[in-house]
């Protein structure tokens, strides 16, 4: 099966010809000359990675990358004019994994696709190891989460909230460091956690409206309660939400 490649930039000379240059070595190659659709097609065909241009009309690829990560741990290269540390550091905060300065040679980009996509595979393989909390069971290397052994349907940003969570054995986590935690350190913004918070409990609760696996500590934030004490029951569950 061949790697796939979503490239988005508004440049149609360089879109078609990086194109073309891509398919010929042996890449699946999906274009996008916007965010939006860059955003449609990473949602619908799964790239292992995304060559995304900084500076694209509307949304621009800062915002961009950060709509994948909330989708995503795809692999992205930023493609820019810019050179600045200060806009590198954006990107590697965002979860840039590499940038090319326009203009590049295409054997280059190549050479630098091939060095991301196998550093980012050899890291999920190395990262084996298990978070345990309660029922609650995270498999690190899947980026998997399991309540009582059955599996649940978590989005990446699910995972890592609820990984942030856990790795604080019951400690209470403020939404400050939460979401800068999860989203990153540019991202100021209490309501992403909120919403996600209320997203997990709908997976994780037998009644959402009264929690016991993610617990608010009103004007601080959340912690992981203790979960039943017994198996899962058509019961009302007697613990209190905070």
């Amino acid at each position: 099966m061949k790697t796939k490649i979503l490239l988005v930039d508004d440049d149609q000379t360089l879109l078609h010809l990086l194109g073309q240059y891509l398919k010929q070595s042996q890449f699946e190659v999906f274009e996008a000359p916007n965010g939006p659709t860059g955003l449609r097609l990473a949602f619908n065909e799964r790239p292992d990675l995304v060559l995304l241009d900084v500076m694209l009309p509307g949304m621009d690829g800062w915002e961009v990358c950060a709509r994948l990560r909330e989708l995503s741990d795809v692999a992205i290269i930023m493609i820019t004019a810019k050179t600045t540390e200060a806009d590198k550091l954006r990107g590697f905060r965002l979860g840039v994994d590499d940038y090319v300065t326009k203009p590049f040679s295409f054997a280059e980009l190549v050479a630098r696709i091939q060095a991301v996509l196998t550093r980012t595979r050899t890291a999920g393989q190395a990262e084996a190891g298990y978070l345990a909390h309660g029922d609650i069971v995270l498999d690190l290397s899947k980026y998997q989460a399991s309540l009582g052994g059955q599996t649940l349907d978590l989005t990446p940003t699910e995972f890592r909230l609820l990984e942030a969570l856990v790795r604080r054995k019951g400690k209470v986590a403020p939404e400050s460091e939460l979401v800068h935690e999860v989203w990153g350190t540019l991202r100021d913004d209490p309501a992403l956690v909120r919403r996600y918070v209320m997203m997990l409990r709908r997976k994780l609760e037998h009644n959402p409206a009264d929690p016991i696996w993610i617990l608010t500590v009103r004007g601080f934030g959340y912690r992981m309660g203790t979960g039943p004490l017994h198996p899962p029951s058509s019961e009302k569950q007697s613990d209190k939400k905070e």
